[in-house]
């Protein structure tokens, strides 16, 4: 990267096609089978191609979407990312190959962001609070292994010189998030990042235990901060900030309660940016001290939040498409409206969207 922030120079780093003028860092935010209109988004910037990605940071689902398309693109360049992205979100879809039990686990995954109040949610959720998955799943048995273990070659994504990539995990020990470098990751990294605590066995990294990502960082923003050269991040977000409605039912309740959770540390992050950016605009702070960063965000918006609560734990290969087309038209009026600003000023109002 050389000149201004968010240009794009012959040799610079980063995955950049022929068309790549700009470059931006990802961040993607996990939240169940939502993570397929992640897809989307990613399917579009890599076909549209003006965007080259220095750095991507992921937790839980966004996690997995950036590791599927980082070695995609190592494999054969956007094309075959695209290509990675689609066989992954086939691979975990009810029409996929998961087996029997991988699959009532994998719905369970998707379950937890989401309850349904269903019979048979609410019997699985009454059974999981007396018995752990030490208990339950005695054999570890994790179907985001087998769909990420066949997939990626994850020897070529640590060998990988192309972008940053950066997955956080939640320390269970210390309760403080862990943020894991491209040059160390294995698919016991990307699990750690999406274990949730009532479904799957604690993750053991050099003998100490993670739970999901999103408990610490959904997701972790400050790596963009201080190893990145680029000043742009984009932000995709599938997880409501705001909901202006008191949820009443148990199962309201419950879902209300995840989806804060999963978005508290990056309100807080996202703060402390707009009081960093506050100070370096009133001339307190020097951009030759701190990086001036330039947010922006795609997200869903109502057509996103609109879909019933069930629809975090739907596997439906026709749903996941139906969310890759939401993210691809999310990720088409982004890029019609916002290009220009990239590199030159942030397009997302930080006060106004989360202050």
């Amino acid at each position: 990267m050389t000149g201004r922030a968010g240009q794009v120079a012959g040799g610079s780093r980063g995955l950049a096609g022929p068309k790549a003028e700009k470059a931006v860092s990802l961040a993607l935010q996990g939240g169940g089978a939502h993570g397929a209109f992640t897809w989307g988004v990613l399917d579009y910037i890599l076909e549209d191609g003006r965007l080259a990605i220095e750095a991507i940071t992921g937790s839980s689902a966004g996690a997995m979407n950036a590791v599927v398309m980082l070695e995609g693109w190592l494999e054969g360049g956007p094309d075959s990312a695209r290509k990675q992205l689609r066989q992954f979100w086939k691979r975990v879809s009810l029409d996929g190959d998961l087996s029997p039990i991988q699959r009532s686990l994998f719905d369970r995954f998707l379950s937890y962001w989401t309850p349904d109040g269903s019979a048979a949610h609410s019997w699985v959720n009454a059974w999981s609070r007396m018995a752990s998955p030490y208990d339950l799943n005695p054999l570890d048995i994790n179907p985001l292994k087998d769909a990420l273990g066949g997939l990626i070659d994850f020897g070529r994504v640590r060998a990988c010189e192309e972008a940053q990539l950066f997955v956080a995990a939640t320390n269970v020990w210390t309760g403080k998030i862990h943020v894991f470098r491209r040059e160390e990751l294995t698919v016991d990294h990307v699990l750690a990042s999406a274990c949730l605590p009532m479904i799957f066995k604690a993750v053991e990294i050099n003998g100490e235990p993670y739970w999901d990502g999103g408990y610490t960082g959904n997701p972790a923003l400050f790596p963009l901060f201080y190893e990145t050269r680029c000043d742009d991040i984009l932000l995709v977000q599938i997880n409501p900030i705001e909901r202006r409605e008191t949820p009443r039912t148990a199962q309201e309740i419950q879902n209300r309660m995840t989806e804060i959770t999963f978005n508290a540390n990056l309100l807080h992050e996202l703060r402390v940016v707009d009081f960093v950016m506050r100070l370096i605009d009133e001339g307190k702070l020097s951009t030759q001290n701190y990086k001036r960063v330039l947010m922006h965000r795609i997200h869903g918006n109502k057509a996103l939040d609109d879909f019933a609560a069930s629809s975090r734990m739907d596997a439906r290969w026709t749903f996941f498409k139906q969310l890759k087309d939401l993210g691809r038209d999310a990720a088409r009026r982004w890029l019609k409206e916002n290009y220009a600003a990239v590199g030159e000023r942030s397009t997302l109002d930080l006060r106004a969207a989360y202050s």
